[in-house]
C-alpha cells in the first residue's frame, strides 16, 4: 500500500492556491490509489521544531562521532523525530507558493531540520554526497503570481523551483513530478487554473 504525504508550506488555509491545486491532487489520488494512507503535514501548524544552536551543535557533535548530551540531546531528538515522520512515507506532495522568488521560509527551516547525515544524506570525502531517498517518488505544486516562465528578471526570478528541486536531487529524490500555476499580473487566472488542476489529476493518476 502505498503512503502518500502532503507537506504544505502555504499559510494561507483555504486562500491558498497552492494548497487548493494540491487538493485537487489528492483528491484524484484518493480516486485512482483505493487504499492508500494519506496524510498532511502543516509546516505552520506548530509541530516543526526550530533548528537553533543546540540542534547545530548536536549535528556537528553527530558528524564528529560523538552523542549529544543535555539540551543538545533533546534537541537533536526532535529533529530525528521529524525525519522519521517524514520517511515513513514512499510518496510526497509538496505545495510550494513563491516567496521572494524562493520558497517559504517554513519549507526551508523543514529542509534544515531533515537533512542531517545519515538520514537524508552520508558525505565522502573523496565521492562528496550521497542522497539517502532514493526510491522515493515527489510532486510538487509550484504557485507564483508575478514571476511566470519567459518573463525577464523585472518580474522576479525563480530560486523556488531552482532550489527546492536541486534539494530534492540532493536527498536522491529522482523522481519529481511538476505542476505550475503562473498566471502573471497580465495571463489569465481561469485559464491557468483549469491547466494546473488538470495537471494535477493527470500526476496523481499515474503516481
Amino acid at each position: 500500500m502505498s503512503r502518500l504525504l502532503h507537506i504544505s508550506a502555504s499559510p494561507r488555509g483555504t486562500e491558498s492556491i497552492s494548497l487548493g491545486i494540491a487538493e485537487t491532487f489528492v483528491q484524484e489520488y484518493q480516486d485512482s490509489h483505493p487504499g492508500a494512507q494519506i496524510d498532511r503535514f502543516d509546516l505552520w501548524d506548530g509541530s516543526l521544531p526550530e533548528f537553533g544552536p543546540d540542534a547545530a551543535a548536536a549535528k556537528m557533535t553527530v558528524f564528529g562521532g560523538g552523542t549529544p548530551q543535555g539540551a543538545q540531546a533533546a534537541a537533536w531528538a526532535a529533529a530525528v523525530a521529524t525525519f522519521e515522520r517524514f520517511d515513513a512515507y514512499d510518496r510526497y506532495l509538496f505545495s510550494v507558493p513563491m516567496w521572494n522568488g524562493g520558497v517559504p521560509y517554513k519549507l526551508k527551516q523543514f529542509i534544515d531540520v531533515v537533512s542531517q547525515p545519515a538520514m537524508v544524506f552520508d558525505v565522502h570525502p573523496d565521492t562528496g554526497y550521497t542522497g539517502l531517498l532514493a526510491g522515493k517518488r515527489a510532486a510538487v505544486v509550484y504557485t507564483s503570481a508575478v514571476w511566470g516562465p519567459g518573463l525577464d528578471s523585472r518580474f522576479g526570478n525563480d530560486f523556488q523551483s531552482t532550489y527546492f528541486l536541486d534539494w530534492l536531487r540532493w536527498a536522491g529524490v529522482a523522481d519529481v513530478q511538476e505542476i505550475r500555476h503562473h498566471p502573471t499580473l497580465t495571463g489569465s487566472y481561469e485559464h491557468e487554473r483549469k491547466r494546473a488542476e488538470d495537471r494535477a489529476r493527470e500526476v496523481a493518476r499515474t503516481f
